[in-house]
């Protein structure tokens, strides 16, 4: 719970991949969502599922809520498009302009990597999100 507290503290800095919360069961999800509602922070976590991992963010808990512009929607949906065309995400993942989930992620690094690269393209920058996609 504190690094979940300190994650949605330290926006509108996008949050690290190593502080990026497991919310990993009900509880865990509810107090990590609970917490971006209060501090009207962006929510961004990821989530054990079995043996693969899942990256969700959503920008209804963010006062005042992120805007995309086209560019960056674009950026934000090509990239999910390369993800799932490479296999390393699962096709049912969603990229919507309020909340994205990525399913099937196979390390809990790499979905650490994911969600802290698109919780910056949230918040506007892109280049995370870029590099982590063609590394």
């Amino acid at each position: 719970m504190a690094d979940t507290m300190l994650c949605m503290q330290s926006l509108p800095q996008p949050c690290p991949a190593t502080l990026v919360p497991d919310v990993t069961g009900i509880d865990a999800y509810q107090a990590a969502y609970r917490a971006a509602r209060l501090q009207g922070a962006v929510f961004v976590a990821i989530e054990r599922d079995t043996s693969r991992w899942t990256v969700k963010t959503d920008t209804l808990t963010a006062h005042p809520r992120p805007t995309l512009d086209d560019r960056t929607h674009r950026t934000v949906h090509r990239a999910v498009t390369q993800l799932i065309d490479s296999r390393e995400i699962r096709s049912d993942s969603f990229a919507g302009p309020i909340y994205l989930v990525l399913y099937g992620i196979t390390t809990e690094l790499r979905a650490r990597q994911l969600a802290a690269a698109l919780h910056a393209a949230l918040h506007g920058h892109l280049q995370p999100l870029q590099h982590c996609i063609t590394a």
